[in-house]
């Protein structure tokens, strides 16, 4: 028999939406297949085996988090049984949500996994990040990002590829003016703030940066000084991205030389939520570490 579903308001073919209705079209669209395949009586892992993949990439596609193409829409929608009516509009649902996000102008020049992370980045409602060698993207200043970029770079890029990224690296910050904004809390490891990336001076501005973005709210920033010795996190650091939804699944990501690696089976991501915990009795208080960051910006100002 074939499963019909609640019905979709079907539109005329127009342009593209911008970027956050497409994000709601991608995200509408999976928790239609995720209510189809649960009426189906359908495991996360048996759907995903039938589109070449596993449950964690049927999760992220039922989560909005990752895109599908038209011929593994097609293969689920026959696998669920889904009637004509139904069937056309989810894959016409399918065509505008193809491209999600702000960042979906600069696709082309992004890394998938890249583009991972602005989705991630996106949809968290809390992001924990912790970090041992650099200030974190979504808390640097233009000077010290382009001296990050130039200075991390595996091949040699030329000013407007670099202004480029940095005009990327920035517009990611956006995520704090939003109304929904997510919370966000930094852990940095003391050794981030004496590393002078851009000189003294741009050190010293960035420092002073994350003194004043600490006093909004939803933001933190605390560090674990050299006192603490050894620390479980010392191996490198991490991020972890948490979602409203239960049915969601946190994700962790690390960095490489080769880009981002997204974890999200359960266990890894549980330890390095109980490593986060962990990091945080081992850092300063929030007051305590402001106060150590505007000491060491005061020392560079004065070099």
């Amino acid at each position: 028999m074939l499963r019909k579903g609640p019905r979709l308001e079907r539109q005329a073919p127009g342009p593209d939406p911008p970027g956050g209705e497409v994000v709601e079209l991608g995200k509408r669209l999976g928790s239609e297949l995720r209510r189809l395949r649960e009426e189906s009586g359908i495991s996360l892992q048996q759907a995903g085996e039938t589109i070449d993949g596993d449950k964690t990439k049927m999760s992220r596609i039922e989560n909005g988090r990752q895109g599908l193409r038209p011929l593994e829409l097609k293969t689920l929608l026959d696998m669920y049984q889904v009637d004509p009516p139904m069937r056309e509009a989810l894959l016409a649902l399918q065509r505008q949500s193809k491209q999600k996000g702000w960042w979906s102008q600069h696709s082309d020049k992004l890394k998938p996994d890249f583009q991972e992370r602005l989705t991630l980045e996106s949809d968290a409602v809390r992001i924990y990040a912790y970090q041992s060698v650099v200030v974190p993207g979504l808390l640097q200043i233009d000077a010290y990002a382009e001296a990050v970029i130039r200075g991390t770079g595996s091949k040699r890029m030329s000013d407007d590829e670099v202004r480029a990224l940095v005009d990327l690296r920035l517009a990611r910050q956006a995520i704090f003016d939003r109304d929904d904004a997510p919370q966000y809390l930094c852990i940095l490891d003391e050794s981030v703030l004496h590393r002078q990336v851009g000189g003294p001076a741009v050190t010293a501005a960035q420092l002073r940066n994350l003194t004043e973005v600490s006093d909004r709210p939803g933001i933190a920033v605390q560090v674990i000084p050299y006192a603490q010795g050894a620390y479980v996190g010392m191996d490198g650091p991490f991020t972890v991205y948490s979602y409203p939804d239960p049915m969601e699944l946190d994700v962790v990501g690390l960095d490489n030389l080769d880009g981002g690696l997204y974890l999200e089976e359960t266990g890894a991501v549980e330890n390095y939520r109980s490593a986060f915990d962990q990091l945080r009795a081992a850092a300063l208080s929030s007051r305590q570490s402001m106060d150590v960051i505007s000491r060491v910006a005061r020392d560079l100002e004065n070099e």
